[in-house]
């Protein structure tokens, strides 16, 4: 089973607008709102490709009351732990260009963060868990590597998708996946990072550290894979950019997904660049049908 972990969920409330005028009376064109956390998105996007997942985390209030609903509509299946205050409400406005104002979020206690430690210690060598984001500010900030800890005494495989210092401190565990992009790649080295071939020797340096695939997006310049044994450059499809919100998290199932289909590498990453690549052409996560329509866009190459 999938399990996929956001420590810290939101509802989050797109504005569309014209024109935003500070200290004015504004009025949308139009307004959406859906759930939001990087875990959450990896799970509606498997949703998307027919795997199943369960959702994990922490929700409260009317705010955390609806994530559950819109996940149980959409048939995925949750299990959060319960906290005192409201699941908070990040706001997205769109004007051209796009501006977001996130909440911090509820406090996260010690026993609430207890029950989380015990859900993860269930989990066995069949299982597979991604952990995704940020963590709240109320949290300790060793909860990814006590979760991953945990994970390599029950034989769970996991995924991390998180930067700085989250990620690093968890490459010994041996995560199966990490997916930074090239500015948290150039920032975990100092380094300025742009191009795929720059890319390559930092991303086996992450190997050498312990990661056992690396994903690396560049955005329009394209994406890099890397393992022990492979080195990829792929190629991103053309097509306007409507929306950055989810097209790393989409590139994380799209690969899970395929990879769990196929067993093969290539064809797995080749898929999640266009699951990227399909969330970043949309208003949304991305569908099938549209990952399909760019798949034979992505060209793959080896690098020797």
């Amino acid at each position: 089973m999938i399990y996929t972990l956001t420590l810290n969920p939101s509802v989050d409330y797109i504005v569309k607008l014209e024109d935003f005028q500070l200290g004015q009376l504004n009025r949308s064109m139009n307004e959406t709102k859906y759930p939001g956390g990087k875990g959450i998105n990896v799970s509606r996007v498997l949703n998307q490709f027919g795997i199943k997942s369960k959702a994990l985390g922490f929700v409260g209030g009317f705010t955390g009351g609806y994530i559950e609903q819109y996940l149980a509509k959409e048939q995925i299946a949750s299990d959060f732990i319960k906290v005192t205050d409201d699941t908070r409400i990040n706001v997205k406005l769109k004007t051209g260009q796009e501006t977001e104002i996130n909440a911090n979020g509820p406090i996260i206690s010690e026993e609430n963060l207890q029950k989380l430690i015990e859900q993860i210690k269930n989990l066995g060598n069949n299982d597979l868990l991604v952990l995704a984001g940020s963590i709240p500010a109320t949290l300790p900030e060793t909860v990814y590597e006590e979760l991953v800890k945990i994970c390599k005494k029950t034989g769970t495989e996991f995924i991390v998708d998180a930067e700085g210092d989250l990620l690093t401190k968890v490459l010994p565990y041996r995560p199966f996946l990490i997916k930074p992009n090239h500015y948290e790649l150039g920032e975990l080295f100092d380094q300025v990072i742009s191009t795929p071939e720059e890319v390559i020797p930092y991303g086996r340096k992450l190997i050498e550290m312990g990661a056992q695939n690396v994903i690396v997006s560049l955005a329009d310049q394209g994406a890099v894979f890397l393992n022990e044994t492979t080195a990829l450059i792929a190629t991103v499809p053309h097509g306007e950019v409507r929306n950055s919100v989810g097209a790393g998290d989409s590139m994380v199932a799209g690969f899970l997904a395929e990879y769990l289909k196929t067993g093969d590498f290539s064809s797995a990453f080749r898929f999640s660049v266009a699951s990227g690549s399909a969330t970043a052409f949309s208003m949304g996560l991305c569908t099938r049908e549209k990952v399909n329509e760019l798949i034979p866009q992505v060209q793959i190459k080896e690098i020797i």
